[in-house]
Order: structure tokens, then C-alpha cells, then sequence
């Protein structure tokens, strides 16, 4: 194994004046930085750091849209030896806060669009708050300021200094903390997912393993660079790679995203199954289903032709120099992979979660096997505990990317763990002879997003409880959406829809964009329950 740093190091000085980092967009914000400007980028903020008296160690919360600053500020704390803070822009202004606080961080490095929604008054005491604009100083005390100035200063000096000596990154902190990642807001136990050096750099690893980039091909970056997966495999392997990461910067709309990917032309895109289901349905689905595509579909030479015809159009579409398709986060549609493996589509699914840093499971294109999730990746152990007679039981992994425990929450780290070692994933699944890994379900109630957003149904249906016409309600997954079943007091039963489509805006708003409810529906009869009267939530689960 070789430490991530390791690797951007050689891109830095094999490829000094070949972009890194893009904003792909139109704003004074955008900003572009070659590998030597990146490097002395992240040299300069840990100047910053060290006059604003931080140290290694200290927590630095970094939180903000998709963007070369938010990168370069990442790299740059890693660089320094501190712990980052990586929080979803997605979560509320109060989980933000209460999120900056539990973690201890002493600094804050923010976006304008998410520090404008931010509370003073509710944020813990910080050396200061940066902006991820321009990294100026939006919030600090005088010493933080004259700090900041001094830094500043010095700065604009370096820049009219034609001379730079790069002196390289460290390398040897392997087993060091390195990033604390929220798995959930403020309601409930917050769960900090603590990744060493060591997670992070196995992860890269594989990532060079399994889908090798060439030096200056090109990646779109869409993902929530706070979720690990497109932290890992949009940013970190990619860019120690030599490759230029484009930042999508805004919301992937159909028309946005295919724009950026002819402009682009990646040779990776990482994605969850909710992106190439809705193109599978409008571009590819109208074609294959008429009944003489259908009827030549596995005749010998015809079909090859046929299906060639339309890999060509599906590589076309994203941008012509694809050859990697990466998907993970949830479950892909059955009908949509296969179609996709018949093309001959350069798709490959993994298995992963936070814990994990993320990769569990994954493959090379040409060993991937339809609905698995990979093989144990480089460096990871799987095991299926306590099978049933199908061979189903709970998946525990161990190895180089396992996360050392949830910060500052000793019960939920030693509930992960089994006695031995192994950490309990909460996934059923089943390991063939191969080792490819079968996810069956979930033992816990937790849903995962379209995105791959880890969601807590008991946060939600907490907040909807705290209504006072429900009596008590569950929060459920339907075709992809978030539904809440709501059974009302019988004091106000009478309440029309109206009332109920304005509990739902008013959850809403305290919610995630990810954890939204897409409808309620009023449930006629109770629940039914356990001898324990816990809600027999399996009864009202999507069954598809």
C-alpha cells in the first residue's frame, strides 16, 4: 500500500503544469489550479493554519457544494496533519451547527450559499470561520484577523516569487486520524465515522487496481464530495492519478449533466443506479422494447450488430471517451443492468459503506457478475455470519479500510463490533465460491438514498410524532420515495388533506433535501405490533 499523498506528490512533480482542479461553471467564484498550483495552494493554507495557532490534530469542519476550494481545503488539512470534518451541505443549518460543535472543530471552512444560512450565535467558539470563495476570514476575533492579515500578506509575496521549492507531503502517518465523516444530523446520537490515513490510501489503491486512469484523461464530479463515495472515487483516486477533476458546482439536471459530459468527456463517471435508470428509461427502454429489436435481440450477428449499435449511442451520450461506468450506493434495477451488460456497457457496481471508507466490495469491468456487489476489494476480509439454510446471514468485514469507531460515542462503536474484531455491517447477504458478494436486505431499518445518503427513518418519524393531531407514524421507502404513514389521534381525525400537506411542508423544511417526504398517507387502522409494541415495520416496507 502507498499513502494517497504519496501519489499526488509524483502527479505534482510529473505534471506541474496540467489542471487539476476546474469549476465547471460561470461565476466569479469559479477558480482552476494546475498540479503545481494546487500544490502551492495547499502549502499556503497550512501557512494559514499554523498563524491562526492550529496544530496537528485539531478538528477542521469543512462544509459547502462541490467545488476545486473545497478540494484544495481538504487536501490542505490532510496535508497539515489535521482531522477533517466533512459535513453534507444538505443538512440543516441547526445540524450544521450542532454538528461544528459535537466535533470538536476549531475551525470552520464554509460556501457563502451555506454560511448565509448559518446562526452566528449558534456556532461554538472558533479560531475563525474561512470562506471557501477565497478563503478570506468572514468571522474571527483580532487575533484571528491579524492572523489571517499576516497570512495574507505573506501570500501575495510568495505569489510574486517566480522560485518554489516543492518540499513534498508526509507520508508515514498511515494510523493517524484523518477524517471524521456525519453520517446523520443532530437528531439522535450523531454518528462520526473516524477514517485513518491508512482507510483513505487502501481505497485510493484499489481504485488504481481496479479502473486505471491514464494522466490527463478527465472526470465530472457530481456526487456530495462529503459522502465518501464521491470523496474516494470522483476526487482522491482520480486526482493522485494525474487526472482533472471537473466540479459540476450545481444541480445535475438532465440537461446540465449531459452538457458537462460532451464538453468534458470523462473517462469515469461515478454514479448511483437513479442516474442511469432515468437514461436507461428515456433513451434506451423506447428502443429495445419495439417488438422487432425484441425479436432480433438474440439472434446471432443481427443482435451483436444491434446491440453494438446502441453501446455506441449509450458511450456517445457520455461524452465518447467513457470506460468506466462506476455505480454503488444502492441497488441497481435487474432490467437496467442487464440490458446494459448485453451491450457490452463498461458497467461495475460496488459495495460499500461510510465504515468502510467506502469500498467493501468491487471488481474489474471484465470479472464483474450481474447482481453482486464485487469481491472483497484489496486489503478487506467478508464473512457471513450465522447463515440460515439459503446461506443468508449478516455481512462482517474487516481489513485496511475499516474505520476506527464513531467519535465521541463509545456505545454505538462497541455495538458495531463483534467480539472478534469483525465489524457488523447491518447488510444480509450471501458470498458464492468466488467470493462475489449478494446483498439480500438490511437487517436494520436504515434506507439509503438515491444518493447514497445514509437516512434514519426514526429521526423523521420523531419530528412527525412531535405533531399534535399524530398519534404515531412510520416512515417508509415506496418506489424510490419517502412516504409517511401517518396514524392520526382520533381527537382530530377529521382533519382534510389540506392540514396534512401542511404537516409534511413543515417536516420538510427541517429535513435534509435527501430525507424529504414525497407524500403522507393517513392509516385507518393502527399499526400492528409486536408483544413488545414495537410497529411490525416489515409490513409496510416496499415489496418491490
Amino acid at each position: 500500500m502507498e499513502h494517497y499523498l504519496a501519489h499526488l506528490d509524483r502527479a505534482i512533480r510529473h505534471y506541474p503544469d496540467q489542471l487539476a482542479l476546474v469549476d465547471y461553471m460561470e461565476s466569479e467564484d469559479a477558480r482552476r489550479y494546475t498540479f503545481k498550483q494546487l500544490a502551492q495552494q495547499i502549502e499556503s493554507l497550512n501557512a494559514l493554519f499554523d498563524q491562526l495557532g492550529l496544530k496537528a490534530g485539531d478538528k477542521i469542519a469543512l462544509v459547502g457544494r462541490n467545488c476545486a476550494n473545497w478540494a484544495v481545503a481538504y487536501l490542505a488539512i490532510a496535508a497539515f496533519k489535521g482531522v477533517i470534518v466533512s459535513i453534507l451541505q444538505d443538512f440543516t443549518p441547526k445540524d450544521i451547527c450542532a454538528l461544528v460543535e459535537h466535533s470538536d472543530a476549531k475551525l470552520l471552512m464554509v460556501g457563502p450559499i451555506i454560511w448565509a444560512g448559518l446562526k452566528e450565535e449558534q456556532l461554538p467558539a472558533l479560531r475563525g470561520v474561512i470562506s471557501l470563495s477565497d478563503f478570506s476570514l468572514i468571522q474571527g476575533d483580532d487575533d484571528a484577523r491579524q492572523a489571517h492579515e499576516a497570512w495574507r500578506k505573506k501570500a501575495q509575496e510568495a505569489g510574486n516569487n517566480s522560485e518554489w521549492d516543492f518540499k513534498g507531503f508526509c507520508t508515514y502517518n498511515f494510523d493517524e486520524l484523518v477524517l471524521i465523516n456525519y453520517t446523520s444530523g443532530s437528531t439522535g446520537n450523531p454518528k462520526g465515522v473516524m477514517l485513518t490515513n491508512r482507510s483513505l490510501s487502501n481505497n485510493v489503491d484499489v481504485g488504481r487496481e481496479y479502473l486505471p486512469a491514464i494522466p490527463g484523461e478527465k472526470v465530472v464530479s457530481m456526487l456530495p464530495l462529503a459522502h465518501m463515495f464521491g470523496q474516494v472515487c470522483e476526487l482522491l483516486y482520480p486526482l493522485v492519478s494525474g487526472c482533472t477533476i471537473y466540479f459540476l458546482g450545481r444541480t445535475p439536471t438532465p440537461s446540465v449533466l449531459l452538457k458537462a459530459l460532451q464538453e468534458v468527456q470523462p473517462y469515469l463517471i461515478v454514479t448511483v443506479p437513479l442516474v442511469i435508470e432515468k437514461i436507461y428509461k428515456k433513451a434506451i427502454a423506447p428502443r429495445v422494447n419495439k417488438k422487432d429489436i425484441r425479436f432480433f435481440w438474440h439472434v446471432p450477428v443481427i443482435g451483436d450488430i444491434i446491440k453494438k449499435v446502441i453501446q455506441k449511442k449509450l458511450r456517445k451520450t457520455f461524452g465518447g471517451h467513457l470506460r468506466y461506468f462506476l455505480c454503488g450506493g444502492a441497488a441497481i434495477d435487474p432490467i437496467v443492468e442487464k440490458c446494459l451488460l448485453d451491450v457490452r456497457f463498461p458497467l461495475d457496481v460496488g459495495y460499500g459503506m461510510t465504515e468502510c471508507g467506502p469500498l467493501i466490495g468491487g471488481e474489474v469491468i471484465s470479472g464483474f457478475k450481474a447482481r453482486s456487489g464485487g469481491k472483497p476489494v484489496i486489503g478487506m476480509e467478508v464473512r457471513i455470519a450465522d447463515p440460515n439454510e439459503e446461506g443468508v446471514g449478516e455481512i462482517q468485514v474487516r481489513g485496511e479500510n475499516l474505520f476506527i469507531g464513531y467519535y465521541k460515542n463509545e456505545e454505538a462503536t462497541k455495538a458495531a463490533f463483534t467480539r472478534d474484531g469483525w465489524f457488523k455491517t447491518g447488510d444480509l447477504g450471501t458470498m458464492d465460491r468466488k467470493k462475489n458478494i449478494y446483498i439480500k436486505g438490511r437487517i436494520k431499518t436504515m434506507i439509503l438514498g438515491a444518493s447514497g445518503q445514509n437516512i434514519y427513518p426514526e429521526d423523521i418519524e420523531s419530528r412527525i410524532n412531535n405533531e399534535q393531531a399524530v398519534a404515531e407514524s412510520l416512515v417508509v421507502s415506496r418506489e424510490g420515495k419517502l412516504v409517511a404513514l401517518i396514524f392520526p389521534d382520533q381527537a382530530v381525525s377529521q382533519f382534510d388533506q389540506t392540514y396534512w400537506d401542511m404537516i409534511l411542508q413543515r417536516i420538510n423544511q427541517a429535513l435534509p433535501q435527501y430525507s424529504r417526504l414525497h407524500h403522507v398517507e393517513i392509516m385507518e387502522k393502527e399499526f400492528e405490533k409486536t408483544p413488545k409494541k414495537s410497529i411490525r415495520r416489515f409490513l409496510y416496507e416496499d415489496k418491490h
